[in-house]
């Protein structure tokens, strides 16, 4: 009964004060509608897991420092800081997945550069339409969900439904689009430099 009677404000005062269960106490009542709040941003459970870590990591931060003013308003705070991080996720990405070997140079962010002189521009021009060529030579399957994630900047859920298959599916079409992509450049780059 004591869980359900003591106050976000005592809690975090007490835990403030050193009383380490009263954070387990705060992050048990509110885990499950934080948790919800990043699924429902990211669609993607390891990374709202690693997103609702990183929101906790900042609020112990925050508490343990003494920096915490938002008397009676824990969970709001809360809210904020995990939006705050969804939208640094999505800035850090690009919109575009993490997938892995991805330390080369990356194509998609030439394009996507918006601040460019008329130089960059006819290159960027340039780049545009040799990617779309090269776009050409992989598979379909894996050219339409590119084409959908890339060019018509659709999320993987809308790509699941507009193309009928599994959000995962998805996913692995746009990993081996990439991969292949990385292939047909470097055959490219070969034939260019014979």
């Amino acid at each position: 009964m004591k869980q359900s009677t003591t106050t976000d404000a005592h809690l975090v005062s007490a835990y403030m004060k050193g009383n380490e269960t009263a954070l387990c106490e705060l992050i048990t009542r509110h885990k499950q509608r934080i948790y919800s709040f990043i699924y429902s941003k990211v669609y993607d459970r390891d990374v709202a897991e690693d997103i609702f870590q990183d929101t906790f990591i900042k609020v112990i931060n925050t508490l343990k420092r003494g920096a915490y003013n938002e008397e009676g308003k824990f969970l709001p705070w809360v809210m904020r800081i995990a939006h705050n991080l969804v939208i640094d996720h999505f800035r850090k990405n690009n919109r575009m997945p993490k997938f892995e070997n991805n330390d080369d140079f990356n194509i998609f962010s030439v394009l996507s550069d918006g601040s460019l002189n008329i130089e960059k521009r006819m290159i960027k021009g340039q780049v545009e339409s040799d990617v779309r060529r090269l776009i050409e030579e992989l598979p379909e399957d894996q050219k339409t969900v590119l084409i959908m994630r890339i060019y018509k900047d659709m999320s993987f859920k809308e790509i699941s439904e507009q193309t009928g298959v599994s959000i995962n599916t998805a996913l692995g079409r746009m990993r081996y689009a990439l991969i292949n992509l990385r292939k047909v450049i470097s055959k490219h780059n070969i034939i260019l430099t014979n």
